[in-house]
C-alpha cells in the first residue's frame, strides 16, 4: 500500500481547517467607484487582491498579499493580515472611511 506524506516545509506550524475559515474581528471595508466591498477574513483579502484591486499596487500590496496568503492558511495570525491589507488599502486610497 502506497503512503502519502504531506510536508510543510515553511518552517511553520502546519495550518489547521479552523484557522482557514476564521472571520476577522472587524470586517475592512473598501470603496471603489461607487461599489462598497466588505472583506471579513484572508481568504476574502486575498481574492480582493487578486481580481479587485486597483493597478496602483505598492510594496504594502506586496506585504498584504504575502501575509493574508499565510494567514488563509492558518501560519500568521488574522490580526496581522487584516492590518497588513487595510494599510495597503487605505494607502490605495480605496478603504471606506466610516
Amino acid at each position: 500500500m502506497e503512503q502519502i506524506f504531506l510536508i510543510y516545509v515553511s518552517g511553520k506550524p502546519a495550518p489547521t481547517e479552523d484557522a482557514m475559515i476564521s472571520i476577522w474581528d472587524a470586517n475592512v471595508e473598501l470603496k471603489i467607484d461607487d461599489r462598497v466591498h466588505v472583506i471579513r477574513n484572508a481568504r476574502e483579502a486575498v481574492t480582493f487582491l487578486k481580481k479587485y484591486w486597483p493597478d496602483n499596487r505598492s510594496a504594502s500590496y506586496a506585504t498584504a498579499w504575502k501575509v493574508c496568503l499565510d494567514a488563509a492558511s492558518g501560519v500568521v495570525p488574522d490580526a496581522e493580515a487584516r492590518s497588513a491589507f487595510e494599510a495597503a488599502a487605505k494607502e490605495a486610497g480605496i478603504l471606506r472611511q466610516t
